[in-house]
């Protein structure tokens, strides 16, 4: 019964896990070499603006820019009023959630095609499902097992259209508001 379906790999995971994991990993790459110039500037931007030496870099700018204008350290101040570090820190938060939101907005659409691509297996898997109960139920009804007249049998052998579940996810939202 060596069949390919019941092969694993040394780590046990089945040779379609695998395959699946590579194919989805294929698929990420092609996803980020498609990107556009301005997609891949604002990704790493967004990435060198989420870390730490970015914190860190800004720590020591504006702390030495705040030294500076105390006059702790001695030097003639140029900013002692700090307006020009607010307006720096100003301009510079715009252009960063700028970026921030370049690279949210290309995330949420990935995130979409997923989720359209995982909607599209699970009515596949619950098509499918409704199918194998209808079969096991016409066989045990066959074979007289009194266990094939169970009303709950009945009620997962009938196919269910999503859009009747969304309209009635959406009933239950508008009653909750």
């Amino acid at each position: 019964m060596d069949n390919k379906q019941d092969r694993t790999d040394p780590s046990g995971m089945a040779e379609v896990v695998e395959r699946n994991i590579r194919v989805l990993m294929q698929r990420r790459q092609q996803e980020d070499e498609k990107r556009r110039p301005n997609e891949k500037l604002a990704d790493a931007v967004t990435n060198f603006t989420g870390s730490m030496v970015f914190v860190y870099l800004h720590l020591i700018f504006f702390g030495l820019w705040i030294v500076w204008n105390l006059e702790w350290i001695g030097l003639k101040p140029f900013d002692p009023s700090f307006v020009v570090l607010a307006m720096f820190a100003s301009v510079e938060a715009i252009f960063l959630s700028t970026f921030v939101l370049i690279s949210q907005n290309r995330a949420n659409a990935l995130a979409d095609r997923r989720a359209d691509l995982d909607l599209q297996v699970s009515l596949l898997a619950e098509h499918e499902i409704t199918r194998l109960v209808s079969l096991v139920k016409a066989i045990a009804n066959k074979m007289d097992i009194e266990e094939a007249n169970q009303p709950e049998l009945d009620e997962l052998a009938r196919d269910i259209r999503p859009e009747s579940v969304m309209d009635t996810m959406d009933k239950h939202k508008d009653k909750r508001m």
